[in-house]
């Protein structure tokens, strides 16, 4: 009978290990898709408007206000999410909404436009939080790290960023929507087969009371004031790099070898992260990714030239790559699995839409007035601040370690 016993849970277990080995497949695409869809348009946003007679400072306002409105209603996702338990049906909408509006972005009517960024906005805000809520539990059941999952986006991404150059030396930027449309429904296809719950849609906590704990916390609000002060400065990447590339003499074809090397030096740095991780621990990895910023900045704000601006993304994996991945695993080992989801939810509230906001009405501004080196000066100056921050973050956590050596 134990026999009988033991091999019965010798085959459940291989049973649930290969489920979780398919999951894991099913999430790897996904991200890859995801990651061209949006290395193929969204970095491209920017020039759509610009090339429809807009400034920085103003397309830097679309985005924004569409980002605010997004963090408005970011918390009514996760509150759907709880109650009715849908989380699958939330990520294949999130997905097709943005694909279905992108042809839009060529109407060249300004509030037009604000409307339709701002219903992107708010449909996307919600796929990374969900998506990383599955990666998260998979990574963990097919015993992998979570930067194996996410090292597909970074290379879709790549692969994205110079499809779209190539891309443009033969159509006009305004027929970008329709890689976008084949990706993203490439992308809800692999998002349907995934299993209905995950950790998302099981948390024992609600929203609200996850939201009203972790806010209470001192050392995660420095956490994500930290996060904050560095990537708002990224903003000067996703949404203006593209222009301030030609503002400084490079062409288009360059643009996508740059958004190329960037988004491919994120696959070694996640490839090594979980070694990093566990060498170094999520705080000081956050700082060292924290420093990269400062340097990338730095090293653009003193020489502003199209060689040095493609030559310098070698640090988008040492900066964002590291950056990410340490920051989304802390929330993860901070939160507990009863508040994940909340915790991605509030860390992508602040980390993607209130840095966003702020970076895009920020930097847009200071490009239009300084040029590129003034938007990098900026940038290099509120990485610093992050920096020190994170560094203040490291040092309780630390203390927190010897007061508990055994928690």
């Amino acid at each position: 009978m134990s026999d009988r016993h033991m091999t019965a849970t010798t085959k459940k277990t291989k049973a649930e290990f290969n489920e979780a080995k398919a999951v894991l497949i099913k999430l790897q695409g996904l991200y890859l898709f995801m990651g061209l869809a949006g290395g193929i348009f969204n970095p491209y946003i920017n020039p759509i408007l610009v090339a429809q007679g807009f400034s920085s400072k103003d397309t830097g306002f679309i985005m924004a206000f569409g980002t605010l409105i997004s963090i408005i209603l970011q918390p009514v996702w996760g509150i759907l999410v709880d109650k009715f338990k849908k989380t699958r049906l939330v990520l294949v909408v999130s997905l097709l909404v943005p694909a279905a509006l992108a042809y839009f972005y060529n109407i060249q009517v300004y509030i037009i436009l604000i409307l339709i960024y701002t219903l992107c906005t708010i449909f996307q805000v919600t796929q990374i939080p969900v998506a990383d809520s599955y990666a998260v539990t998979a990574a963990r059941a097919a015993n992998t790290s979570y930067g194996m999952i996410r090292l597909f986006g970074s290379l879709g991404t790549g692969v994205g960023g110079f499809a779209a150059g190539m891309y443009l030396s033969q159509f006009s930027i305004h027929m970008l929507w329709l890689p976008f449309l084949f990706f993203n429904i490439l992308s809800a296809i692999l998002a349907g087969t995934l299993p209905k719950q995950t950790s998302i849609s099981s948390s024992s906590v609600t929203f609200s009371v996850g939201l009203a704990r972790l806010l209470r916390n001192r050392t995660f609000l420095l956490f994500l004031t930290g996060c904050f002060l560095v990537n708002q400065t990224l903003t000067a990447f996703n949404s203006f790099f593209v222009i301030s590339f030609q503002m400084a003499g490079g062409s288009v074809a360059l643009t996508g070898t740059a958004l190329l090397i960037a988004s491919i030096t994120n696959v070694p740095s996640m490839l090594v992260a979980a070694y990093v991780l566990r060498r170094w621990g999520h705080e000081r990895t956050m700082l060292l990714a924290a420093g990269a910023y400062m340097l990338r900045w730095g090293i653009q704000w003193l020489w502003p030239s199209p060689e040095v601006m493609i030559g310098v993304q070698v640090l988008h994996g040492l900066s964002f790559g590291f950056f990410y991945i340490a920051a989304v695993e802390y929330v993860a080992s901070v939160t507990g699995r009863e508040m994940q989801a909340t915790g991605q939810s509030l860390f992508n509230m602040v980390f993607a839409g209130l840095g966003g906001i702020v970076g895009n009405m920020l930097n847009g501004y200071l490009l239009d007035t300084g040029g590129p080196s003034m938007m990098y000066l900026a940038c290099t100056i509120s990485a610093a601040m992050g920096a020190i921050i994170l560094y203040i973050v490291s040092r309780q956590a630390k203390e927190q370690r010897r007061a508990y050596p055994l928690e």
